[in-house]
């Protein structure tokens, strides 16, 4: 782990060139660090932009910038904080870092901001982790989903469950403690109706977390079908760009070509295929297995047939290759002639890659085919996105359970120290979600994906 009596220094914006940059100062020397920097001796006021000059030497000024100083605890970290915004160029930047590291600074390590906050309590460690989907949200409902945990939603379930839990154990420990009395502090009957109200809420937070995932982490969608029916021309209408190659000529796509788009806040990896068939060609046939590969891993697989043909042995074939699969049928070429005189394939979506036709209803029927296990839509912001959190409640929950089942077991006469065992689990493992039991290994990973400079 890092150390945090040092005082770190990062840039905090991307990469690049911009109208502004800003670096970051955080420890108990901030404040006297970014008072170096622009050779000031009357202290920075808190919370009020300073102007001054960034010096390379006493008479050489290389940019104005604007200082504002947070004093600790009212800061990001809950240390001494100092921003200092400048022109964003890099050599300017570089030069504010390199400075400050002259007068005593740390750069920082990923994450380390973030950490500092997470350590002095001003987030707990699902804010912490949401901090970081929020910087890498690339959709509408993944900024929303992240800024929902950030702003403590989770949390505040998971406090009210283990509070609940709290009473139990208290309620169970203060029978154990006092075994000569002969008094329960709780009836067995009475026990097992409380654990299984906990229960109930554990299954709630659960409920919506294949779908949370999805929303954080995305998902993929394979298009796949036999050679000409238009897979390619389907993927580049879907993408809004002419990311692949379309030809008359068969087996023109021989590897995968993906493109991610926003399909109604969701962050969708399009999977462009080679066409299914037989082939004696190398390169082909490799394209052939990459592609039933990409549609086994799939979260969908949109299946292209020719809607001008009547379905044939070919592309029975197909449905039952992707048998084990979410598949939805997609009847491509609706805009030429005497298309419906051809047999329609069962369920499909007419659409014609080539003009748009039908686009707007086969996005609408993958969102519908989308909606996961229980029948309901997505959620504009579910409160598990995170398969750490979703896997941590689910241990609670199975220690509940066992809970429950001790409580009533043999009539309600096991020890009460067998439930009272399960209890602690549970608690232990919603404290891990927010970070009240967190090893130092599980804190270097979460905090080593985040960027240099928070």
């Amino acid at each position: 782990m890092f150390s945090t009596a040092d005082t770190i220094v990062a840039i905090a914006t991307p990469p690049g060139r911009g109208g502004l940059g800003i670096v970051r100062l955080s420890g108990s020397a901030a404040h006297q660090i970014a008072c170096a920097l622009v050779a000031r001796r009357a202290p920075l006021e808190p919370r009020r932009a300073t102007l001054a000059k960034v010096r390379r030497t006493v008479t050489d000024a290389i940019d104005q910038v604007v200082l504002t100083y947070f004093r600790a605890p009212a800061s990001y970290t809950g240390e001494e904080v100092v921003e200092v915004s400048a022109h964003g160029s890099p050599v300017v930047l570089k030069h504010i870092v390199i400075a400050a590291i002259g007068a005593g600074a740390r750069l920082a390590e990923p994450g380390e901001f973030t950490l500092r906050a997470f350590l002095n309590g001003r987030i707990d460690l699902t804010q912490a982790e949401a901090v970081g989907d929020l910087i890498d949200a690339v959709t509408p409902l993944q900024a929303r989903a992240a800024f929902d945990q950030l702003e403590g939603t989770l949390t505040r379930a998971i406090a009210e469950i283990d509070a609940a839990l709290f009473d139990l154990v208290a309620r169970l420990e203060a029978s154990v403690d006092f075994p000569e009395e002969g008094y329960h502090f709780v009836a067995p009957a009475t026990l097992a109706q409380a654990i299984d109200e906990i229960i109930s809420r554990t299954r709630a937070l659960l409920a919506g977390a294949a779908r949370g995932r999805l929303v954080r982490e995305g998902l993929q969608i394979a298009i796949v079908g036999r050679p000409n029916v238009g897979k390619s021309s389907l993927f580049n209408a879907l993408a809004g760009a002419a990311r692949a190659i379309v030809t008359d000529v068969p087996g023109t796509t021989r590897d995968l070509v993906t493109e991610t788009i926003d399909l109604e806040g969701l962050r969708v990896t399009l999977v462009d295929t080679a066409g299914l068939r037989d082939t004696a060609e190398i390169v082909e046939a490799e394209g052939v297995r990459r592609s039933v590969g990409a549609a086994e891993v799939a979260d969908l697989v949109l299946l292209v047939v020719d809607g001008t043909q009547a379905p044939d042995q070919s592309d029975h074939d197909v449905v039952n290759q992707l048998f084990d699969n979410k598949v939805l049928i997609v009847s491509n070429k609706a805009d030429l002639e005497g298309v419906g005189a051809a047999p329609a394939h069962v369920g499909a979506v007419p659409v014609s890659a080539l003009t748009g036709l039908g686009l707007d209803a086969l996005r609408a029927r993958i969102q519908e085919a989308l909606q996961l296990f229980d029948g309901h839509p997505l959620r504009d912001r579910p409160e598990i996105t995170n398969v750490r959190h979703a896997a941590l409640v689910e241990r609670a929950q199975a220690a509940l359970i066992r809970a429950r089942d001790a409580a009533l077991a043999d009539g309600g006469s096991m020890p009460e120290e067998f439930v009272l065992a399960d209890l602690q689990d549970a608690r232990a493992a919603l404290e891990e979600v927010t970070g009240k039991r967190a090893p130092d290994d599980l804190l270097a990973h979460i905090f080593a994906r985040f960027c240099v400079g928070k």
